[in-house]
């Protein structure tokens, strides 16, 4: 049974940063693509990033060049830096994996980010 637990979520100001983690058990962790998804209050779920088995990343329009998403096998950790955070990037944030058509089927409990103006 796949358990995702993120963390590192809370409230920031405008400009600032945070850097949320997600530890991952029951998948074999190296071969397996993550990603971050978000859910703005009254907005629908949306990719966030992504981060395959070999380290290739993608990301969102909104967040290009403001989160970095990162994987350490080695600790079955992913991360998501997030930068010059807005007030827009106020959601739930889920880590995601065990990708099937592109559509992740393990999703954590999700982390609170809220940033304030």
């Amino acid at each position: 049974q796949v358990q995702l637990v993120e963390s590192g979520g809370g409230l920031v100001q405008a400009g600032g940063s945070l850097r949320l983690s997600c530890a991952a058990s029951g998948i074999i962790f190296s071969i397996n693509a993550m990603g971050w998804y978000r859910q703005a209050p009254g907005k629908q779920r949306e990719l966030v990033a992504i981060i395959s088995s070999g380290g290739g990343t993608n990301y969102a329009d909104s967040v290009k060049g403001r989160f970095a998403i990162s994987r350490d096998n080695t600790k079955r950790t992913v991360y998501l830096q997030m930068n010059s955070l807005k007030p827009d990037d106020t959601a739930v944030y889920y880590c995601t994996t065990d990708f099937h058509n592109g559509i992740p089927r393990a999703w954590g409990q999700g982390t609170q980010v809220t940033v304030s103006s």
